[in-house]
């Protein structure tokens, strides 16, 4: 296994004037959460998720070796970039790459050496209330390995894919369960061979048939900014007064996530799932200051499901992220009766009846 040390690297054999890259990451839905975070980016616990397939992020990088007197005001010792989303200037983005690159410049120190064009664009509707931070940098992270593929042929695949999900993680936590799939886990686990808080991993045990091509329908609940940042949140759990019990729960939750994913017991599966999105959002609302994403009718489609699940004993569950939106998961041989029943009963829930029909997912391609 790879430490933060590997992946500095000692020198390049190649060069490379200019050129052009694009890759795609997908977003991805965490089953057991992460709240609460270390310097650098490092977990307080361990998560484990699901990779989506649809919600994803493209990006192109073009790049060109600076000229030494690029301009009077910037220098060989400056980042060099552009930011353009769906093709516009968005200057609003930029000090969240500036910070990212300052990060990661230890472990790409050729960086400075080029100025890069960074064209981005969902395959979601913008401002639908997904977050798009896991997609952007773990696919931003791809392409920037991509180029010190060329610099340096002779690193392995295990290196490429580790590395992406550290520098990715140094971008948004998050992004570094975006880098594979189909279930990835991130953060220490004793009983998960290969686990690190440096980078994600995919899960190495058995994964029974009942979990193959599940489905994520995501329902768009509230579409606009959150009231508080998930970097706010993250930091109000230094000095929360149930941090530790909660740290151990995750990890208790990820242990029995391992035998349910063997044995395919989806009535554990849900139970595990949904007091983990409940026990996330009971963190904000016991943190000080307190805070509630939730909306009326994120609990409104709560109640649907239970009762629906009640009456028709169909194993479809709900998970939440730091928002008010509402993750339906189920597994694929009940997608009809399930999508059914969401344009039925949950789509007047929804902002503008909208939401987003997904699936477990591979991970990060170059397109």
């Amino acid at each position: 296994m790879f430490t933060a040390k590997d992946f500095i690297p000692s020198n390049y054999t190649n060069t490379v004037e200019s050129g052009n890259f694009q890759w795609s990451a997908p977003s991805n839905i965490a089953l057991v959460k992460y709240w609460g975070k270390k310097d650098n980016q490092i977990p307080a616990n361990p998560s484990v998720s699901f990779t989506l397939n649809n919600c994803k992020t493209v990006t192109k990088l073009a790049f060109a070796k600076k000229e030494s007197s690029i301009s009077l005001n910037a220098t060989s010792n400056d980042f060099s970039f552009d930011l353009l989303f769906e093709g516009k200037p968005k200057k609003e983005f930029k000090p969240k790459i500036q910070k990212f690159l300052e990060r990661i410049e230890i472990y790409l120190p050729f960086i400075k050496d080029y100025h890069f064009t960074i064209d981005t664009e969902n395959t979601f509707p913008h401002s639908s209330g997904i977050a798009s931070s896991a997609s952007g940098m773990a696919a931003l992270a791809m392409n920037l390995m991509r180029l010190e593929k060329e610099l340096n042929p002779a690193i392995t695949d295990d290196y490429f894919f580790q590395k992406a999900s550290m520098l990715a993680r140094l971008g948004s936590g998050s992004a570094c369960r975006s880098i594979k799939g189909e279930i990835v886990v991130w953060g220490n686990q004793q009983n998960i061979p290969g686990s690190s808080d440096l980078f994600g991993v995919e899960f190495p045990h058995a994964v029974h048939d009942n979990f193959k091509n599940f489905q994520d329908t995501i329902l768009l609940v509230d579409k606009g900014e959150k009231q508080v940042s998930s970097t706010v949140g993250h930091e109000l759990m230094h000095n929360h007064p149930f941090a530790e019990q909660r740290f151990a729960q995750a990890h208790e939750n990820l242990d029995k996530l391992i035998e349910i994913f063997e044995n395919g017991n989806l009535k554990e599966f849900i139970k595990v799932v949904e007091s983990e999105a409940l026990t996330l959002h009971a963190m904000m609302m016991t943190s000080m200051p307190y805070f509630i994403l939730m909306k009326p009718n994120t609990l409104e489609i709560i109640n649907a499901i239970w009762k629906f699940r009640t009456e028709t004993k169909i194993p479809v569950c709900f998970t939440l992220d730091a928002g008010a939106n509402v993750h339906v998961l189920y597994p694929n041989k009940d997608k009809g009766i399930v999508l059914q029943f969401i344009q039925d009963e949950l789509v007047g829930f929804c902002q503008n009846g909208q939401y987003i029909c997904d699936e477990i997912g591979q991970g990060a391609v170059e397109n």
